[in-house]
């Protein structure tokens, strides 16, 4: 079967089309003939090769994906070939410690689809049956492609790990990418008081007509702990939800307000920081990171996806064929929302 992703690390040029082999269902399992497949910031991790991560290769990227039923495995119900699914990419054991209290997000084993199995970005996919869920009406294979990843991401870290409450301040640093475009549309659902950060006027005027309460444009004289510290009245931000890392984090904490969370969900421009310890004992403040989700965390949001209460914004649609184009286009500083390729 035709894939598309690499079988070397490195950068944008190791990435090409393959043949892998046709995948079977196994007991539990269900086949998946793709018809849309999701890029994420990890896809670019996975091709530049994560530490201490060993993935089979040829390897196709894609962590999200949408199709129909192709084939079921041994065992599994509730499905008939045909129908219009999207995957959970995340992958747990169900046995240990963790998913048995219901934290499959805590996961000792926990993995995730395109980074340590084989992507998305192929004419079929095998996963668990539990990671199988129905694709919500109305919802195209490109929309279901795009929205798995993103909002468990984002309903983990700011609605379990973050505790955003009613008529708190959240900010949220970045406004081009999928999951920042997510936290934005559950922050506004939760009731908090919203403002994007970003360095483009343009994404500010579209966070904006998502329905951010505010917008800040940041440039060198309008840095990041100042501007949110101007915005929130010299309050503090109470949740600052950070997926920047090094260029960034330093700063959102001085924002904090007393008991405010930081959460960091990634670390796309590096992952040490130095940040002053004062800020946080003082004003009784935390760091706290978060990645992907629960199962139950999952279903919740996905149910509010598939009643209409979010809805995810694809910025482009690229065939399989001009994959590359589509990973040279994530990269741009145009990005506002998913890239998506479609399969079939």
């Amino acid at each position: 079967m035709k894939a598309f992703g690499f079988r070397e690390h490195g950068d944008l040029d190791r990435l090409e089309h393959f043949d892998l082999p046709e995948p079977e269902p196994g007991p539990g399992e269900v086949r998946i003939r793709i018809h849309a497949a999701g890029l994420n910031r990890l896809d670019r991790f996975v091709l530049a090769g994560i530490p201490g991560v060993p993935i089979e290769r040829p390897h196709a990227v894609g962590s999200d994906g949408a199709g129909t039923v192709d084939r079921l495995g041994p065992g599994v119900e509730g499905f008939r070939p045909g129908d219009r699914v999207a995957i959970n990419p995340g992958l747990w054991d169900g046995t240990c410690e963790a998913c048995r209290a219901g934290q499959e997000a805590l996961c000792r084993q926990y993995r995730i689809v395109g980074e340590h199995t084989q992507g998305t970005a192929t004419e079929l996919s095998v996963v668990p049956a539990r990671n199988v869920h129905q694709l919500p009406p109305g919802f195209s294979f490109e929309e279901g492609a795009a929205a798995p990843l993103v909002y468990q991401t984002a309903w983990r870290a700011l609605v379990t790990v973050g505790a955003l409450a009613p008529g708190e301040r959240v900010a949220i640093i970045g406004a081009g990418g999928g999951t920042s475009i997510a936290a934005l549309q559950i922050a506004r659902w939760r009731g908090a008081k919203t403002v994007v950060v970003t360095r483009s006027a343009a994404k500010a005027e579209r966070a904006r007509a998502l329905g951010a309460g505010d917008a800040i444009v940041l440039d060198d004289e309008h840095p990041l702990d100042r501007a949110l510290w101007t915005w929130s009245e010299k309050r503090g931000v109470d949740v600052i939800f950070d997926s920047v890392g090094k260029s960034t984090l330093p700063r959102s904490i001085k924002a904090l307000a007393r008991g405010g969370r930081a959460v960091v969900i990634g670390a796309t421009t590096g992952p040490e920081v130095e940040i002053d310890l004062r800020t946080l004992f003082w004003r009784q403040a935390s760091i706290r990171g978060s990645t992907m989700a629960s199962a139950g965390e999952f279903a919740a949001v996905y149910e509010l996806l598939a009643r209409g209460a979010f809805r995810p914004v694809v910025d482009r649609v690229f065939p399989l064929a001009d994959g590359a184009a589509a990973f040279r286009h994530f990269d741009s500083g145009d990005l506002f929302g998913k890239v998506v390729l479609r399969v079939a």
